[in-house]
């Protein structure tokens, strides 16, 4: 019996020596979710540390998500752990035995008040995160921004450019689609950027660049996506941000920046009033190889009145822990009158022949509005998550204008005038669905959006008849276009994570259908415009497939390398298919042209990035084939004015390819707590091929832009910064255009116990930013310079309200903005 009693207990001291030695081996998954205490935000990038107890040599961890979220798989053991956070205070846990998977929950931070102040500058290196598919650029601390628009602070944003007319582009490519919280948005009016010129750029709180974007994102712009994150707070209680704004030219604005928010609610509001009146000017020389006058000089003024109001209300309320439901609303106002005074001079054999003075006077009463509807439900800590977006816009611009030109010598006679009234309206639904599936340690993703867009322009002319002085309508040229663009797209994509290797692989599949009719017009004038080939009338329907790669090997915990494809498409916009002329100048008329087909695009970019303690290299080299692609040709019409001018006409037409190449380099340096430095370069080519209608219009073109900013730190609170631009020059197959110098300059200070800041800007500060053309056709050739607004001086006051100046870390939410990216 006793020799029983001491086999059984052998065995059981083996079973348990076994047990324990396999709970040592066993793999397991430690989990949770790191907040900060009181408010409850995520806390974005917080380390969790884990410690083996035993050897305390040997340490591992895990970075939060963009839900303050992390996991980290592991062998079962004793672990001490922590969890560590710039300038908040370290939360440390004792030993303990972890010998299952386990969710630690919800785990508070609390801010370390005597570090705010070295944050500040700190926070300054991370201005701008790294991902699969993006770059994100945290534009909040840029200094230039105070006082500026949106569409100032995409100008300061590394590989994007905004041209003297607003126009964005990324690297060197116009065709970039325009996103606010990842969406179409009626901020960017009739798929124009004028709405983004006229909004303060403090409503924003991010900008990412996605030059390789995810199958979740819309398949459209060949350039690539930029996506406007606005501010929206998640501090709990009463909180906002005022900012006033005065200047010269006349210039002022006053945005409030609203949030209250419980347990339950979320109530978020944004308005604001501006007044402006930015002056600009033009000046054309242009020689002509046939018709009356040999050489023709245009000067001209522009005077600008531009006053508007825009308000967003929004309510989110939080059914559970884990799922909200979100209503908005946005609207805008806009009243804005320009007055363009050209004075012309008219040579024949180089001997002055004739002055003319054209006046051309445009209202603009411009009406948006958009309601969103957003639901949101993260079933579990895992991330398993579905979102369901509505969203109805509708934008409705009315354009009174008013023409006369009349000679100044030899004569004083009228020469002509023209009423004309033109209206837009859009009408816009979105409705998107997008399921997250978490699958271990992988990510599978789902989606549908469907886009339906509607646009009507009504265009009435009137001209005046010299002989009997009335107004009498042209038949010809009234008339009706109505364009409608419906996209039904649906998507998948996976990411993965194989040590340091990352994937991300996504397919869409897009059907777009375009139709277009012209009402109530007198078609044999449009014929003898366009050619009896072209069509009014057009119904086309495309179905294509857009795969979609990026991949990522970290090379080092602080280097990495990353490859990405994707193919994107380049749909015509309503003004580029109108066929009805422009009536700006009499003799340079744009025209649409109805036979524009889409472009499609296939892009590749190997990217590379390090940081060190004090420095952060960003780089990449890309190349992309465009087919079908776009191009704006100028070619005689063979019809003259009354006073024998040869009429010119810019046309968008579909050629056969376009390769482009280039490379880019950022660098952010911090050499000491009070400086910062941020640099970037970009360098590219491209070559177009094509002809159109036997004129060969390829062009190989090598350009490059580089910015550098400077921000110091000075005694008494008071910051310096200084942005300066050059953008190479460029040409195509008939234009050549200089390059542009900008320096822009900024001074800000806090007061009030830091609730205020004030702040000094002066954009173009050497009123150098100037569009210099040189255009040579076999018809004519032309030399231009065009600014489209003078330097501005601006004044700011910012106060907050229940809120210290943002730091980094804080002021996080949830990635609403069509994410796309794989965080492993």
């Amino acid at each position: 019996m006793r020799l029983l009693g001491n086999l059984r207990f052998y065995l059981i001291l083996c079973s348990l020596l076994t047990a324990q030695a396999f709970s040592q081996s066993k793999s397991i998954v430690i989990s949770g979710t790191v907040t900060e205490k009181g408010s409850g935000q995520p806390l974005e990038y917080a380390t969790f540390v884990l410690q083996d107890a035993g050897n305390p040599e040997n340490v591992t961890g895990a970075i939060t998500d963009l839900k303050g979220k992390f996991k980290i798989r592991t062998t079962a053991g004793t672990y001490i752990s922590r969890i560590e956070y710039l300038s908040y205070k370290t939360l440390e846990f004792p030993a303990r035995t972890f010998d299952a998977s386990i969710n630690l929950g919800n785990l508070e931070m609390e801010p370390d008040v005597a570090q705010l102040e070295a944050v500040e500058v700190v926070a300054e290196r991370t201005s701008v995160e790294v991902r699969l598919d993006k770059k994100i650029y945290n534009v909040g601390k840029d200094l230039t921004n105070s006082g500026a628009t949106i569409s100032d602070a995409l100008d300061n944003i590394p590989s994007v450019t905004v041209d003297v007319e607003g126009g964005i582009a990324l690297r060197g490519n116009d065709n970039v689609r325009i996103l606010i919280n990842g969406r179409p948005s009626a901020l960017a009016g009739f798929g124009s950027t004028d709405a983004l010129r006229q909004l303060p750029a403090d409503a924003i709180e991010k900008v990412e660049v996605i030059t390789s974007p995810s199958a979740r994102y819309d398949a459209e712009g060949t350039a690539g996506i930029l996506n406007i994150v606005l501010k929206k707070d998640k501090t709990r209680g009463f909180n906002g941000v005022i900012n006033t704004v005065a200047g010269t030219p006349d210039r002022f604005s006053f945005t409030p920046n609203l949030n209250f928010r419980t347990d339950k609610f979320n109530l978020f509001t944004t308005f604001g009033y501006s007044y402006s009146t930015p002056p600009g000017n033009a000046f054309f020389d242009n020689t002509y190889q046939q018709g009356t006058f040999d050489r023709i000089t245009e000067e001209r003024d522009i005077s600008r009145t531009n006053s508007g109001f825009n308000g967003n209300v929004g309510f989110e309320y939080f059914l559970t822990e884990n799922s909200s439901i979100t209503a908005s609303v946005f609207g805008r106002l806009n009243d804005g009158e320009d007055l363009t005074v050209n004075n012309t001079v008219r040579f024949i054999n180089s001997a002055l022949d004739s002055r003319t003075i054209r006046s051309e006077t445009e209202v603009e009463d411009e009406a948006s509005y958009q309601f969103s509807l957003n639901y949101i439900n993260n079933f579990n800590d895992e991330g398993q998550e579905l979102a369901v977006d509505v969203q109805y816009s509708y934008d409705e611009e009315i354009k009174p204008i008013t023409i006369t030109e009349q000679n100044t010598f030899p004569n004083t006679e009228t020469v002509g005038a023209e009423n004309i009234l033109e209206t837009e309206e859009q009408n816009e639904f979105l409705i998107q669905v997008d399921y997250v599936l978490p699958i271990g340690d992988a990510q599978f993703e789902a989606g549908y959006r469907g886009n339906f867009e509607e646009n009507q322009t009504n265009f009435n002319l009137e001209e005046l008849n010299l002989a009997t002085g009335q107004f009498e309508a042209n038949s010809g040229l009234s008339n009706q276009f109505v364009f409608n663009q419906n996209v039904n797209a649906i998507y998948t994509q996976y990411g993965d994570k194989f040590g340091n290797f990352s994937f991300l692989a996504g397919l869409r599949l897009e059907n777009t259908q375009l139709t277009g009719e012209v009402l109530g017009a007198d078609t044999e004038t449009l014929e003898e415009l366009l050619g009896e080939d072209v069509a009014l009338e057009f119904d086309k329907n495309y179905l294509n497939l857009f795969p979609t790669l990026n991949l990522t090997y970290e090379l080092r915990e602080n280097e990495n390398i990353t490859l990405g494809y994707n193919r994107r498409i380049n749909r015509p916009r309503g003004w580029f298919i109108n066929p009805f002329p422009s009536r700006s100048s009499r003799t340079n008329v744009f025209q649409g042209n109805p036979d524009l087909d889409p472009a499609f695009a296939d892009a590749f970019d190997v990217g590379y990035l390090k940081r060190w303690k004090n420095l952060t290299l960003t780089s990449s080299v890309y190349y992309q084939k465009e087919t079908n692609s776009f191009e704006r040709i100028q070619e005689e019409t063979g019809e003259v004015t009354s006073d024998g001018i040869v009429i010119i006409r810019s046309l968008p037409i579909n050629l056969s390819t376009n390769e482009r190449v280039g490379a880019e380099l950022g660098i952010l340096y911090n050499p000491t707590k009070w400086w910062r430095i941020n640099t970037s370069f970009n360098f590219f080519e491209f070559n177009t091929e094509g002809t159109f209608r036997g004129t060969d219009f390829g062009a190989t073109n090598t350009s490059w832009f580089s910015r550098l900013g400077s921000k110091i730190s000075l005694p008494g609170k008071i910051d310096w910064q200084t942005n300066a631009f050059y953008r190479g020059p460029t040409e195509n197959a008939q234009t050549r255009t200089k390059g542009i110098f900008t320096l822009n300059l900024a001074f800000s200070k806090d007061i009030l116990k830091d609730n205020g800041t004030i702040a000094l800007n002066v954009s173009d500060l050497l009123n150098s930013r100037k569009r210099i053309r040189s255009t040579e056709t076999p018809f004519f050739s032309s030399d231009s310079e065009f600014q489209w607004r003078e330097r501005q001086i601006n004044f700011s006051f910012v106060y907050r309200i229940n809120q210290k100046k943002k730091r980094d870390g804080g002021n996080r939410e949830r990635d609403d903005d069509g994410g796309g990216e794989y965080t492993p």
